[in-house]
């Protein structure tokens, strides 16, 4: 029986869930509008669904995985397991205040807070032991307060350009991290050899965007500080060249380093340095 997984239909995260498992290798680009693509080399059904019913799906048992983002997950209140983080649609759930009203978290105490997540914002007053009327939005929650509906927000904040926009200003901690995940509807699940298979190739494509390999010549004599600098995973790859006083060297290397990692070749010798992306690997 084929796996079944859910996709946003529409939006960022929609896009950018598309192209990870395009690139894991598996075929989920729709030609029209369709809402299931299925993809029979690797036995797997792709739903596309609005990314706020994903995880109640799942969690009722109806599909086997899901993607969707954290802040979704949490408040749809259903029953799912976070199998792994996507490493994109990265943002904040804060708390948002007309800018210089002086409002602080703790004397939101009774004031009207809008929100297009009111179960996520129940949960948090509740820990906070703050009583306030939730007032659900479907969008467009900054523009809430300038109408009169509410007296501050909570919502969820990537740059938060929009909101300075607004005239208004985040307060306090962040109320949740979010970012799209994969869920299932138990850790059980992440046995199956599909799904082991599905989070193995993810994996190997959020690695490798994490990691550059690089290409040197270097004289035999340097070959030791040069494999201090490139260590690689287990070690470097190192070849002979037609020069017997010189080698190749190939390593996987952190992508933030590699201009320093370059600096540091070329200055104890080493020549003819590459730097090249890696599409996909494993550790």
């Amino acid at each position: 029986m084929a796996l079944q997984l859910a996709i946003p239909n529409k939006g960022a995260l929609s896009e950018d869930s598309v192209r990870l498992l395009r690139e894991a290798g598996y075929r989920c680009t729709r030609s029209g509008r369709e809402l299931i693509v299925s993809d029979r080399e690797n036995e797997i059904d792709f739903v596309f669904l609005r990314p706020r019913d994903i995880a109640l799906y799942v969690g009722n048992g109806v599909l086997d995985l899901g993607i969707t983002g954290r802040d979704l997950a949490a408040d749809s209140g259903a029953q799912v397991t976070e199998l792994m983080n996507l490493e994109f649609g990265r943002s904040r759930f804060c708390f948002a205040v007309p800018k210089d009203s002086g409002l602080t978290v703790e004397t939101l105490n009774g004031l009207r807070i809008a929100t297009s997540y009111p179960e996520l914002l129940r949960k948090n007053l509740a820990q906070r032991g703050l009583s306030c009327p939730v007032v659900r939005l479907d969008g467009a929650v900054e523009i809430s307060i300038r109408l009169g509906v509410a007296d501050a927000i909570a919502d969820v904040v990537e740059s938060g350009a929009t909101l300075r926009e607004a005239g208004l200003e985040v307060i306090g901690e962040p109320m949740l991290f979010s970012e799209a995940i994969l869920i299932g509807r138990s850790a059980e699940l992440g046995e199956r050899p599909a799904v082991r298979k599905l989070i193995a190739r993810l994996k190997g494509i959020l690695v490798a965007g994490a990691y550059a390999m690089v290409e040197y010549d270097i004289p035999r004599l340097q070959l030791e500080a040069a494999c201090a600098i490139t260590p690689g995973i287990e070690s470097p790859t190192v070849s002979p060249l037609s020069n017997p006083d010189w080698v190749a060297v190939k390593a996987m290397v952190a992508r933030r380093e590699c201009n320093r990692i370059m600096d540091e070749l070329y200055q104890i010798g080493a020549r003819g340095i590459i730097v090249t992306d890696i599409r996909s690997c494993r550790l």
